[in-house]
């Protein structure tokens, strides 16, 4: 039997969540910020692109403003407010320093100190491959955590007011190997739908009805480390810190 997930710390005011494209943070994780911003911690969202690659019938400038809406649509469901995209291109986001340092510059800025991201790795497990995008930003996003603490990384960040800030920890959700988890029974329908906003991206997928298929996905998300969190619907995280 697996280890059982440990609960996630909850002595902390601030969370920043860095992800590659709108819908990212919905296939699960949104059902975990509801709680939190439930118990009145603040959490804010930095999207690298707009998602504009995303649907295959809809030309880029014609998807993003598209996207983008529903993305702050569904922000809202789960009680984030605070929603910046960075207007990297979707599909083909790049390691390196000019997105390691945009992000150090929001940790400094928004000065969380929790910041949540996605699977940086390879896969999603057996039989899957996670996409460039993803790789990309997830770890980009863990070098900024280190790179936001470090005054002689991007001085010029000092320079724009940006002063070194070093988060507590980092959440990375979408892994095959979480150690904590946030229960989210009383949250499992503001995430569902928070991901049924995403109307437009979601018909364009499948031709399920939009909102069977968020409860769908967030369900099956919802169950596959509870047998590990003590039979509770959850949202698992490797913690680092």
């Amino acid at each position: 039997m697996p280890d059982e997930l440990a609960p996630m710390p909850t002595d902390w005011q601030r969370a920043l969540a860095i992800v590659a494209h709108p819908d990212d943070l919905e296939y699960g994780v949104s059902g975990a910020i509801a709680a939190w911003t439930a118990e009145g911690r603040e959490v804010s969202y930095l999207l690298a692109t707009r998602g504009e690659a995303g649907i295959d019938g809809l030309p880029p400038e014609e998807a993003a403003p598209l996207r983008q809406s529903e993305q702050l649509a569904s922000a809202a469901e789960v009680g984030v407010t605070s929603v910046e995209f960075l207007d990297y291109r979707d599909g083909v986001v790049e390691h390196g320093p000019a997105l390691r340092q945009d992000l150090a510059r929001a940790i400094r800025e928004r000065r969380p100190e929790l910041v949540i991201t996605l699977n940086h790795r390879e896969s999603w497990g057996p039989g899957s491959w996670n996409s460039a995008d993803h790789r990309a930003v997830g770890t980009a996003a863990l070098d900024a955590v280190a790179d936001a603490g470090n005054r002689w990384i991007f001085p010029e960040l000092i320079a724009q007011g940006a002063q070194p800030w070093q988060a507590r920890w980092i959440a990375v959700a979408g892994t095959q190997h979480p150690t904590h988890a946030v229960d989210i029974g009383a949250t499992l329908e503001r995430a569902v739908a928070s991901l049924a906003a995403h109307r437009t991206y979601l018909e364009a997928l499948s031709d399920e009805p939009h909102d069977r298929h968020a409860r769908r996905v967030v369900e099956q998300a919802a169950h596959l480390a509870a047998a590990r969190f003590g039979g509770r619907p959850c949202v698992g995280f490797e913690l680092i810190g």
